[in-house]
Order: structure tokens, then sequence, then C-alpha cells
């Protein structure tokens, strides 16, 4: 039977939201298009730009930014206002399914978080829609040639961004190789938009171990001056910084709480001040030590 209330309760159903996720240059930005057509999902976020309908209708590109960190930052949402334009513009849309890009898990979660978007109910990684062959070709491209994309036609990057725009390919791609499906035997072809974003034509700027050593003791300082640093390892990808802290503590610490804090604090402060991802802060308690009224007690 017509149940009234059916239509009303679609109309104001809640986003879906699909992630893409793969690591920088791996050709996530043009399969975006074919992967969105497949779940019909008309709506994606990338690099800073909301895309509907292969139109940029929101944000701006963070491939328009002058330097790398700058664009890190634009792709996540750091600045306020970039990120409340984009949430005001959803809001109205009444969109039912949208993809997120990102180079990791973390990315995809904090970018739907900061404009207030449900988390992605379905993740999929580049490595499930592309071969390794197609992967590496991608990195090459974007290595040695500096060749970045973004999922709308020329004639909508040479509106918006004139300066970055390069030029434009065609690619055909096959469903059936595509989605590794033996049913999708048609195929599609796609135009994707190359740019040379501002930030590699003056090269990349990136942190070094010592500057990130430094931040990490500044912050643990800032926390909890009780909390002595021991060693400090930083491990990084395409993906973001893992860091492994050992630290020694005071006798009498309520450690599962302060750990937490300390955890968070750390990622809360270099997020903030650099715009680069932490992945994951592992801290590791060497010695517990006596405080200063216990050894006057002794």
């Amino acid at each position: 039977m017509f149940n009234p209330f059916e239509k009303i309760a679609q109309k104001f159903s809640p986003i879906t939201v699909y992630a893409l996720v793969g690591e920088s240059g791996t050709g996530k930005s043009f399969r975006s298009k074919l992967l969105a057509a497949e779940h019909g999902i008309t709506t994606i976020i990338d690099d800073g730009l909301l895309i509907q309908d292969e139109k940029i209708i929101a944000g701006h590109s963070a491939k328009r930014e002058k330097t790398y960190m700058g664009a890190v930052r634009a792709a996540l949402f750091d600045d306020k206002e970039h990120r409340d334009d984009i949430a005001k513009v959803l809001k109205k849309s009444r969109i039912k399914k949208i993809l997120i890009l990102g180079t990791s898990e973390k990315m995809v979660s904090k970018i739907a978080m900061r404009l207030q978007l449900p988390q992605p109910t379905k993740i999929i990684h580049i490595e499930d829609i592309a071969t390794r062959e197609d992967i590496d070709k991608a990195r090459k491209s974007r290595q040695v040639e500096g060749k970045h994309v973004i999922p709308v036609p020329s004639i909508e990057v040479k509106k918006n961004y004139p300066q970055i725009f390069s030029n434009s390919m065609h690619d055909f791609f096959s469903k059936k190789l595509f989605f590794k499906n033996k049913n999708k035997k048609s195929g599609k072809m796609l135009e994707k938009s190359i740019v040379q974003p501002e930030f590699s034509k003056k090269g990349r700027v990136e942190i070094s171990e010592a500057a990130l050593t430094q931040m990490v003791m500044h912050c643990v300082a800032e926390c909890d001056p009780e909390v002595k640093i021991k060693k400090i390892l930083i491990k990084t990808n395409n993906r973001g910084y893992k860091l492994i802290i050992t630290i020694d503590v005071p006798f009498g610490t309520q450690l599962t709480g302060k750990i937490h804090k300390l955890q968070q604090f750390i990622i809360d402060k270099i997020e903030t001040f650099t715009g680069i991802l932490i992945e994951e802060v592992s801290i590791i308690i060497d010695k517990i030590t006596k405080t200063d009224a216990i050894k006057k007690s002794n």
C-alpha cells in the first residue's frame, strides 16, 4: 500500500557518505567520476572543492594555493570560512549521496566532521578499483611530470582556475576491467582536466623530523610539565605522520586519562599549527618516577 509519509521520509533522509581513499598521486580524482556514476553519486568533495554534476558549486581548490602546506590546509577545510561555505551549500542542496576523496581514512573522517556530514558508511580504497599498473602510471605522472587532476570538464577548470590549467585528456574505461565485474561489459569515455598547482611550481615544502620533534617536545611541556620525554620516533608516508613517544611519568599519575589527554593534545596542536595529518600517536611509558614529595619523605 502507498504510504504518503514514505516520500517525505526519503526527502529528509540524511546524506549517505562514501569515501575514496588512496595515497597522493594514485589516480583518485580521475577515477572518482566513474566510481560516483556507478553508485549514483552526483556530488564529490575533492581538494577543497564541492563538485556537483561535474560543476564546481562551492569551495576553492587546494591546487590554487601557493604553498604545499597551504594546499594541505585547504584540502582539510582548515579555514572556518571555507568549511562554513561548503556546509551551507550542502544543507541547501538536499544531496542524498556524496563521495569524499582523501589520502587516508582519518582524512576523510576529518573532512566529514568539519563539513557537518555523517561519517562514511562505505570506504573504497584505490586498490579496489585500479590495477597496480594503473596506480604506478599515475604516480609516475605526478612525480615526474607534476600532473594533477581536477574531476570536472576542462571548460569548468578554465572558467574557475585559468592560472593553473594545463590541458585535458580523454581515456576510455571498460567497466568490466574497472570494477572487476564480469556483468559490466560497457565502458565510458572520461575527460581529465590536468592542472599544474601553484605550490608545485616552487617545489614542495616539508617539515623535517627535527622540527616535528621540537613541536612534540613543546606540546608535552605545555600539556604536562611533569612528563619527561625519553625518545621520539617519527614515521612518515603519503598519508601522514606516526609518532612513537617514550616517556617517564611521576608516581600517582592517573595513567589512562593523562595519556589520552596528552595524545589528543599533541594531535590537535600539531595539526592546527602545520596542517599536516598525524595518523597516530603511540606513547610508551618507560618508567614511573618518584615525585618530589616522595623523595623528601624518604
